[in-house]
């Protein structure tokens, strides 16, 4: 039980890293909390108009999540820690990027974290939602809408890939978080008013 504790903290911590804002400070550009949408996170920061930035925070936001998990995936097991760790521990970072404790609890929707989380778990489960972003993104343009069918399809992928378990209920925790810190970009969309990838901050 300690050691599951420990994991989940350590993932926990990782996760509580903000990379747009780090990033940011970094590059001596505005605190991404304070435009556009208000987001610390890539597509965000790419509306900056750095793009070296907005790179950066989504390599960052990404890997993170994935390291947690493959800590865990890696070395758990002679820790007596098992699939149900793993699936914790996936949570547990995405978690920390949601509500980062070194940020005041504010951060991120988590779409880069959990692309990393999902590489992590299994590199075809990442590809596979992966692409469904990239279709979706590349079609309509909208970062949000693009997010919204990779977090409806990602436990499908994982469901008819590999079958129910631990796993499968991590990833259907952290889509449905997904789809509820979207749902103001929910309203945007049906209203109209949701800014494309790339659209420059708004005075």
């Amino acid at each position: 039980m300690l050691n599951l504790l420990i994991a989940l903290v350590l993932a926990y911590l990782i996760g509580s890293i903000s990379f747009a804002v780090v990033v940011s400070k970094a590059m001596r550009l505005d605190d991404p909390r304070t435009y556009g949408s208000g987001n610390p996170g890539a597509t965000n920061v790419l509306r900056s108009g750095n793009k070296t930035a907005a790179i950066l925070t989504l390599l960052g936001d990404a890997v993170k999540g994935w390291f947690a998990v493959w800590l865990v995936s890696t070395f758990g097991a002679r820790y007596g820690l098992g699939d149900e760790a793993i699936a914790l521990s996936a949570i547990a970072v995405f978690l920390g990027h949601l509500y980062p404790v070194f940020f005041k609890f504010k951060g991120g929707k988590g779409v880069a974290t959990a692309a990393g989380v999902l590489f992590a778990l299994s590199w075809v489960l990442g590809l596979a939602t992966l692409a469904t972003w990239l279709i979706i993104a590349f079609f309509f343009r909208y970062s949000s809408l693009a997010a919204l069918a990779a977090a409806v399809f990602a436990p499908f992928y994982e469901f008819f890939m590999y079958g129910p378990g631990p796993i499968s209920v991590a990833v259907i925790v952290m889509s449905i978080l997904l789809i509820w810190r979207h749902s103001a970009n929910i309203a945007k969309l049906m209203a109209g008013k949701e800014s494309r990838i790339g659209q420059k901050k708004r005075e």
